[in-house]
């Protein structure tokens, strides 16, 4: 017997596109699911977890309404991006943060196309 999702509106969402007509019952459901996937993805590899909390409704509010990555969507501070990095095409790989090889802990540009500055550490943004 398959054990159902934990994260069955997550799951639906892989890239911004597929969350952009979800209802408002839906994305309240998508940030909770969100959030434990964020925790989940931290366990296991550490890394910067209270700035992306701080952000899992914002993430998916501005991806939910702006056109990304058309819409350029640039983070102040690098430690607020790993529910972006979920919802932008790279939740299966949330396993390698910070690791050799594996996904940077910043936006970074060579990673994804939603990523369009590599911010790092606080106010880095005012380059862009």
């Amino acid at each position: 017997m398959e054990q159902e999702s934990l994260t069955p509106i997550l799951d639906r969402v892989g890239d911004p596109k597929d969350m952009r007509d979800f209802s408002i019952d839906e994305l309240k459901q998508l940030v909770r699911e969100l959030r434990d996937d964020t925790v989940r993805s931290v366990s296991i590899t550490g890394g910067h977890l209270g700035a992306s909390l701080g952000v899992v409704e914002l993430t998916a509010a501005i991806h939910h309404v702006f056109d990304t990555p058309n819409d350029r969507l640039i983070w102040d501070v690098g430690h607020q991006c790993y529910p972006h990095k979920i919802l932008t095409g790279r939740r299966d790989r949330m396993h390698t943060l910070r690791q050799g090889g594996g996904l940077s802990g910043f936006t970074k540009r060579t990673e994804s196309e939603y990523d369009p500055f590599g911010a790092a550490h606080s106010s880095t943004s005012i380059s862009a």
